[in-house]
């Protein structure tokens, strides 16, 4: 019997006035699976992912959560099982490190004792690799890979079953991309959570992913494992991961 999948969407379209991003994606991702969506600015990834969270509401299509339909309804009960790790991190500057990692567990759907909530936060920063001593701090005091590696903890820290990545590396050198990288897949394998990344990156897309999809002109023009991105034929696929300046992708612009 085949299991269903984590995320599903189906003829999934949306539009902003006469500009239309998406034109009908299909896509699943499995239990545990670690999934990369590829692809040009403006092609729609990031309103891919906004409409599986349930920040943007699709025009037309179908979202399912573990087989059960995501709706605005029951939106909340669908966010409490989510973690995201933002571009940029996206901290609260006015809250020390452990209050932005346990952000969720203070003001969330069944919020947690203070001290309790801080316990776990330096739990969480010790599994990124930051000391006890990083939990007092700023956000402004800490160099910007260590902002990403608290965006992290504060991702997993309520053990969600879906971690949503957006570009996860922006911004850090290859060393520091490299350690997040290697965290991200670490962290996502220990916990069997399910994955989704949207990313630029192409080191990150090898390091991170099981399974990778491009989305091209607002559908999904190839999806496939990540060991057969390298050798698929598809014009669109090689121009992308390869950088090249010809191609098809040039061409319509």
């Amino acid at each position: 019997m085949t299991q269903t999948p984590m995320i599903r969407m189906s003829g999934v379209e949306k539009a902003f006035g006469s500009k239309t991003v998406l034109r009908g994606v299909d896509l699943e991702v499995a239990k545990g699976e670690s999934l990369v969506i590829i692809g040009g600015s403006g092609t729609g990834k990031s309103v891919t992912l906004k409409c599986v969270l349930g920040i943007i509401h699709p025009d037309a299509g179908e979202i399912e959560i573990g087989g059960a339909p995501a709706t605005r309804r029951n939106r909340e009960a669908l966010l409490s099982r989510f973690g995201m790790l933002f571009q940029g991190g996206a901290l609260f500057d006015s809250m020390t490190v452990w209050e932005n990692v346990a952000f969720r567990m203070r003001h969330g759907h069944g919020r947690l004792p203070r001290a309790q909530a801080r316990e776990i936060a330096i739990e969480k920063l010790r599994r990124v690799g930051l000391t006890p001593e990083t939990a007092d701090l700023f956000p402004a005091e800490l160099s910007g890979g260590m902002q990403k590696r608290v965006g992290l903890a504060r991702a997993i820290a309520t053990n969600p079953e879906i971690i949503f990545f957006d570009e996860p590396t922006t911004g850090l050198d290859p060393i520091m991309a490299g350690v997040i990288n290697d965290l991200i897949r670490e962290l996502v394998t220990e916990m069997g959570a399910t994955a989704m990344t949207i990313t630029h990156d192409m080191t990150s897309v090898r390091a991170i992913a099981d399974r990778v999809a491009m989305i091209h002109e607002g559908k999904i023009r190839w999806q496939g494992d990540v060991e057969e991105m390298d050798r698929t034929d598809d014009p669109y696929v090689d121009q992308f991961i390869h950088g090249k300046a010809e191609g098809p992708i040039a061409a319509i612009r």
